[in-house]
């Protein structure tokens, strides 16, 4: 059993405090709750007509949940006692504890001293409205809320927040979503977001999960919460604030300033196969989505409509998006061609216009056809009128031939409504019971269908490792930056594909290296981020006396020279670059690179461990990769190689995670096929380098052949 079983599930709930615990006295009798309610007053007979007692002593036994609507200060008395009864968990509604940060130097004090009183009892908050089981009518939740009973036998999604505030703005939706639970998480002193919903989706009345989050209280919990409900066959949507966020700490690599925190909280959600999505209406539509028909196979869509300007805005809504509207095949647009008549344009989007309208036959007729195309989703947009002064009688045939469309093709469908307004909340029950999704608003059903094929392209491609657990700080690191030289002696160490360079001190140094690596080489002043910037880079020296000038040219640059030799043959440059994230580990970035990596925010963040596949599929998702796999004509890139040294890097990172603090490559210069990739400059901050001799590796990872030097 869940450790939080019987505070999700309660039989008794024992009430303390004054307002507030009437009205969860109140709520849970309004819903029809059958257990036992104890409210614990010191002076009061009864609390909203139920029989009070005067302290935990004196209740009739251990409660399986109790609400603690009292000040910060007696909720710790009364959180003890209730764990020496023995009870089943509380909610901790009082806030005044660490929240209050720097305001108030008690309030870290007493949320350790609120830990101490519980004990082995689990605690909900402090600082949180609490639990709504609609299931079973249990409410520790001391405010209104716009939620109804789940029907007997009936099955609804689980709702975790981290603010209560919008939790009750949940509850009083008119979508049509059917809620089992609403829970808020408050401060997470003890339970944390993701152990309460690893609580809620163990009930088999919920079919699929809901996560507002503001933070992760710990990267292993989720993904056990990932597991699992990849195990019992739920989905799990997450509305994760924090793309806005405005500050960042100050860096001297491009790939701090490309993969920030969101970037790798977006990178963990997809990792876990979690759906993110970014605003409260799509956050409700995609569980609706997923509640009703579950994951879907794939990112292919169909719309019909009786407009065309409906077909055009939903045409539009999946411009840039993974969902999209394939064309139709010749066979398949004659097949729905055959049923619509020569005046109608057949295509997808699909406006099947008004000549058939209120004719079910041929509606069915056309829908079957068009849903024919083995589709991930169809959609009908159809916006119901207004029901006080219009009659809505022949907008149910369309109805009953989309869903005689959808069973004969065995079918997922959903029906979408340009306006949320234009979709009665009561018909909604309805509708899923028909197979069909009720689906508000043309952009969220966008995201709602891309979620829902997120979550079952994950799902199909299984589990990925448990990410790189090394986020301790070093104690050397001390965020001491190696120069270039240093930097790629480490990489070269570790089999990393490092062009052959040395340093040198002075323009006769320099030249001397030269010659013995051979022409052409690049010239380079060291210990200067953003090299470019400075016009510390020299390329393509032919000679001895091109590298003299160059040598000079750079003198009072830097810290020395670093001699390299020149990598040809390029056909792209890519970034990869590792930071360390204080919850995820090693956290790596690949994208566009080059002078204009910033500019370009071309990009994908990756956890570690990275699956080959991942890799793949970030390349290929970059703008730039139209280059790797020759555009134009121009020629194809060195894919293996790319891979193969974006992976060297990425287990370079893991081994050394608990030393690194940030590994900068950019470029890593990717060459013709079969010729190779070499990583032409890089900057890390780590603490001590190991001590290496800036070897002349020759070793490439992913071709027999040397890139043509």
């Amino acid at each position: 059993m869940h450790r939080l079983e019987r505070l999700l599930r309660p039989r008794s709930i024992a009430v303390f405090g004054g307002v507030q615990a009437a009205a969860v006295v109140r709520q849970s009798l309004m819903m029809g709750f059958s257990g036992d309610i104890w409210p614990v007053h010191p002076s009061k007979d009864e609390v909203a007509g139920v029989r009070a007692y005067r302290s935990v002593g004196e209740l009739p036994d251990a409660p399986d949940a109790a609400f603690v609507g009292v000040n910060r200060h007696l909720t710790l008395d009364v959180v003890r006692e209730l764990g020496e009864r023995g009870a089943g968990g509380a909610v901790c509604f009082a806030a005044g504890f660490l929240e209050t940060g720097d305001y108030d130097e008690d309030g870290e004090r007493l949320q350790q001293e609120l830990l101490d009183a519980a004990g082995a009892m689990p605690i909900i908050g402090p600082n949180c409205y609490g639990l709504i089981n609609y299931a079973d009518g249990a409410l520790l939740w001391p405010d209104q809320h716009g939620g109804i009973r789940l029907a007997e036998g009936g099955r609804g999604v689980a709702i975790v927040t981290q603010s209560s505030n919008i939790a009750i703005n949940m509850t009083m939706q008119k979508r049509g979503l059917p809620v089992a639970y609403v829970m808020t998480a408050g401060n997470q002193a003890q339970t944390g977001l993701s152990e309460m919903a690893l609580g809620l989706i163990e009930d088999d009345r919920v079919s699929a999960l809901g996560l507002h989050i503001e933070g992760f209280d710990s990267a292993s919990g989720f993904e056990r919460l990932a597991a699992r409900a990849r195990e019992l066959g739920k989905p799990v949507v997450a509305m994760k604030v924090g793309r806005s966020e405005q500050a960042r700490a100050a860096t001297i690599s491009h790939t701090a300033s490309l993969a920030g925190s969101d970037a790798a909280s977006d990178a963990f959600l997809k990792r876990l196969g979690i759906a993110r999505v970014d605003t409260i209406p799509s956050f409700l539509e995609a569980l609706k989505l997923v509640h009703a028909a579950g994951p879907l196979r794939g990112h292919r869509l169909s719309s019909m409509s009786c407009s065309g300007g409906e077909a055009s805005v939903m045409a539009d809504s999946a411009e840039g998006r993974r969902v999209y509207f394939p064309a139709l095949t010749e066979a398949h647009r004659a097949q729905v061609k055959s049923t619509l008549g020569p005046l109608v344009a057949v295509a997808n989007p699909l406006d099947y216009h008004t000549f058939i309208w209120n004719n079910e036959p041929a509606m069915t007729a056309a829908f079957t056809a068009m849903v024919s195309g083995g589709f991930d989703l169809n959609m009908l947009v159809i916006d119901f009128p207004r029901g006080d002064r219009c009659s809505d009688a022949d907008w149910f045939p369309t109805l009953r031939a989309f869903e005689a469309a959808l069973r004969t093709n065995s079918a997922k469908g959903a029906i979408v409504a340009s306006l949320p307004e234009n979709l009665p909340e009561e018909y909604c029950a309805d509708l899923i019971a028909r197979g069909i999704v009720p689906l508000c608003g043309i952009a969220e059903a966008i995201d709602a269908a891309e979620a829902a094929a997120s979550i079952g392209e994950a799902w199909v491609a299984g589990a990925a490792p448990a990410v790189a657990d090394k986020t301790g700080s070093c104690e050397r690191c001390a965020g001491r930056t190696s120069d270039e030289a240093e930097a790629k002696a480490m990489l070269a160490a570790h089999g990393l594909p490092v062009p052959p360079g040395r340093h040198a001190s002075n323009p006769d140094e320099a030249v001397a290296a030269a010659r013995a690596l051979g022409f052409p080489v690049a010239l380079k002043a060291l210990g200067l981020a953003h090299k470019s910037e400075h016009g510390a880079v020299k390329l393509d020296l032919r000679d001895g006396e091109a590298v003299r000038v160059a040598a000079e040219s750079l003198a009072g640059l830097g810290t020395g020279l670093y001699v390299e030799r020149m990598v040809s043959g390029g056909v792209a440059e890519l970034i990869v670059g590792i930071t360390r994230d204080p919850l995820f580990g090693p956290v790596m970035t690949i994208g566009s690179g080059g002078v204009l990596v910033e500019l370009l925010k071309d990009s994908a963040t990756l956890l570690l461990p990275a699956r080959r596949g991942d890799v793949e599929a970030a390349l290929r998702g970059l703008k730039l990769f139209p280059l790797l796999d020759g555009y134009r004509g121009r020629p194809k890139a060195d894919l293996d190689a790319a891979l193969d040294a974006v992976l060297a890097i990425a287990a370079f990172a893991v081994t050394e995670a608990e030393t690194i603090e940030e590994l900068d490559i950019n470029p890593l210069i990717v060459c013709g096929e079969g010729q190779g990739a070499w990583i032409a400059d890089a900057l890390l901050v780590a603490g001590e380098v190991p001590a290496a001799s800036h070897r002349e590796s020759h070793r490439k990872i992913g071709a027999e052949q040397p890139c043509p030097m």
